[in-house]
């Protein structure tokens, strides 16, 4: 039907649209306000990138929160060691929650 596809909005301006543009805008702005526009301008454009770069971190970060979560997951040698080494430690002394009162040091059976 279409051979060739229509832009929507007419395209991008091209060199004689563009002029015709920053002409209104001297004429709008006047030249001794046009360096404050551009830096404001690029001032406004750095913070949008700083904005958007700590949202791009925080959405990495949050993916790698859950991509550690799924790890976590399933039982670490390193968690096992650390509770067995308790249980040793108390086989070791011969003393137990069971069989010892800390407050008054007398056994109980």
């Amino acid at each position: 039907m279409l051979d060739t596809l229509v832009p929507l909005f007419g395209g991008l301006p091209g060199g004689p649209e563009l002029i015709v543009i920053l002409l209104i805008i001297v004429l709008l702005f006047g030249a001794q306000k046009l360096p404050k526009l551009a830096r404001s301008t690029g001032e406004a454009m750095g913070e949008f990138q700083k904005g958007r770069e700590e949202v791009e971190q925080e959405l990495q970060e949050m993916r790698d929160g859950k991509e550690g979560e799924q790890g976590s997951q399933e039982p670490t040698p390193g968690a096992e060691t650390s509770t067995d080494d308790a249980v040793i430690g108390e086989a070791e002394s011969g003393t137990t929650a069971d069989t010892a009162d800390t407050e008054t040091g007398t056994e109980q059976n």
